[in-house]
C-alpha cells in the first residue's frame, strides 16, 4: 500500500512539474521584460540563461499575457514561447515567427478564432495590434512558412492535436495574423 501511494505521488509530481516550470519561467521572465524595458539590452532571465525577452504578447481580452523568448531551441521552449530567429521581429515587414508548446503557454491557440485581436510590445515599448486572418493544421513534413512577405504578419505555431497523449509528431497547428498597426 505504501509503495501504491508512494507511485502515486510520484506520477502527480510528475505531471505537476511542466506547468509548474512554465509558471516560474514566466514570473523570472516578467523580471526581465521590465528590465529590458529600463534600457538593458538582451535581459537574461537567470544568470546563466542563453536566451531574452524579445516581446510581449497579449490575447484573448487580456487574459493570455506572455513574455517571448528570442530562439526556439527546446530549451528556450520549454520555459517560453520562442522567437524564431529566421523570422523578422514583430512589427517589421515579413513574416514573424512564435512557436510554444500546446500543452503550455500556447494552450490558448485552440480556442481563437479569425478576426481576434492579438497584441505583440517590443522591448523598445512598439505596440502591433495583429488580427487573426487565418487557422491551419499542416504537415511539418510537407510544408514551411513563408518568412519574406510585403507587409509584416504573425504566425503562431504549436504541435497539434492539442489533446495528443505523446508528444511531438509532425502535424502544426498554425494561426496567421496581419498586423493592423
Amino acid at each position: 500500500m505504501a509503495c501504491l501511494l508512494c507511485f502515486g505521488f510520484w506520477q502527480f509530481g510528475q505531471g505537476a512539474y511542466i506547468p509548474a516550470k512554465a509558471w516560474l519561467a514566466q514570473e523570472l521572465m516578467q523580471r526581465a521584460w521590465r528590465r529590458a524595458g529600463s534600457g538593458e539590452e538582451h535581459a537574461p532571465p537567470w544568470p546563466w540563461a542563453d536566451t531574452w525577452p524579445v516581446a510581449r504578447l497579449t490575447a484573448r481580452g487580456g487574459d493570455i499575457d506572455l513574455i517571448i523568448l528570442e530562439g526556439g531551441s527546446g530549451r528556450t521552449l520549454a520555459f517560453a514561447p520562442g522567437h524564431l530567429s529566421a523570422s523578422v521581429l514583430p512589427g517589421e515587414t515579413g513574416n514573424s515567427i512564435i512557436a510554444g508548446h500546446r500543452d503550455t503557454h500556447f494552450q490558448f491557440l485552440q480556442y481563437l478564432k479569425k478576426g481576434e485581436s492579438i497584441m505583440l510590445e517590443t522591448t523598445k515599448g512598439r505596440k502591433h495590434l495583429y488580427q487573426v486572418t487565418g487557422i491551419d493544421v499542416v504537415d511539418a513534413r510537407r510544408g514551411s512558412l513563408v518568412l519574406d512577405t510585403e507587409s509584416p504578419m504573425l504566425s503562431l505555431v504549436t504541435c497539434y492535436p492539442f489533446a495528443a497523449p505523446q508528444v511531438g509528431g509532425p502535424m502544426r497547428y498554425v494561426v496567421t495574423a496581419k498586423m493592423l498597426f
